[in-house]
């Protein structure tokens, strides 16, 4: 479900925004992230990469809010930068918008619907899920963990 942004929305973009516009680099850091946990503290996180990684800015904030003790992340944005400098919202990747909901279950992302700036649940990002064969996450799944 679409829901338009409020203040507290835009504060986010606004952060992320900020961090990214004070330290894009082309070559090492081209996406900023904010997570707004459930304390209502913001939680930044950037883009790191080099010639043969690449690090998404989503997982850092991620990462980063849990660092500072939160237990429930609410919503999320990433930024990027036009060519003209300006942060402009964007859209997280194939692999943060299977990674972020499971690690934020219930999160909300901040999203470019075909030019309109929305908040979304995580399912209507990525509305087929990646799913396995089977699980491996039970013991009994591998040879060498059944009981003998």
């Amino acid at each position: 479900m679409r829901t338009p942004l409020n203040d507290a929305d835009r504060r986010l973009i606004e952060a992320a925004s900020e961090l990214l516009v004070r330290v894009h680099d082309a070559d090492l850091h081209r996406v900023a992230a904010a997570a707004r946990g459930a304390s209502g503290e913001i939680h930044l996180g950037l883009s790191l990469r080099s010639s043969r990684v690449m690090v998404c800015a989503e997982s850092s904030a991620l990462a980063n809010a849990r660092i500072a003790g939160e237990e429930t992340i609410e919503t999320m944005v990433s930024v990027g930068l036009r060519a003209d400098g300006t942060a402009t919202v964007v859209n997280p990747c194939g692999v943060c918008r299977e990674l972020v909901p499971a690690v934020a279950p219930g999160i909300r992302t901040i999203a470019d619907d075909h030019g309109h700036v929305v908040s979304v649940a995580a399912d209507d990002l990525l509305p087929m899920p990646w799913v396995r064969a089977r699980s491996y996450d039970e013991a009994e799944a591998h040879p060498m963990h059944r009981a003998r």
